[in-house]
């Protein structure tokens, strides 16, 4: 078995998946290298790993969120600027045979991730 990468976005002010929510993943070595980009479903995830197990290598990644489209669409953040626009996570894969999941909690002012299961 290879490794490979999930996400999924959960909207903690409304109880609700976050759908429609544009995530792009970038690979840190040295240069930042756009890999993937997809939009969360109704579930809140995506409708496949972001980083399948043919694509998986180790190493440094980052997740960009981009959230003003949803957070809009929800009257959940007030102005032109929200708060929240893009949110980036950086993390690191060090095991070739693991599955990653990385998880965004999101509201208006606020957010946690986690490694998940």
């Amino acid at each position: 078995m290879s490794g490979y990468l999930t996400t999924h976005v959960l909207d903690t002010a409304r109880g609700l998946p976050a759908e429609g929510i544009k995530i792009e993943l970038y690979r840190l070595d040295g240069d930042r290298t756009l890999i993937a980009t997809t939009v969360t479903n109704d579930d809140g995830r995506t409708n496949s790993p972001i980083l399948p197990m043919d694509d998986f290598k180790t190493g440094k990644y980052e997740l960009v969120f981009f959230c003003s489209d949803y957070l809009e669409s929800h009257d959940l953040a007030a102005g032109e600027l929200k708060f929240l626009g893009e949110i980036p996570i950086r993390f690191a894969m060090d095991d070739a045979e693991a599955h990653y999941h990385v998880p965004l909690l999101l509201s208006p002012y606020g957010y946690s991730t986690y490694r998940g299961s």
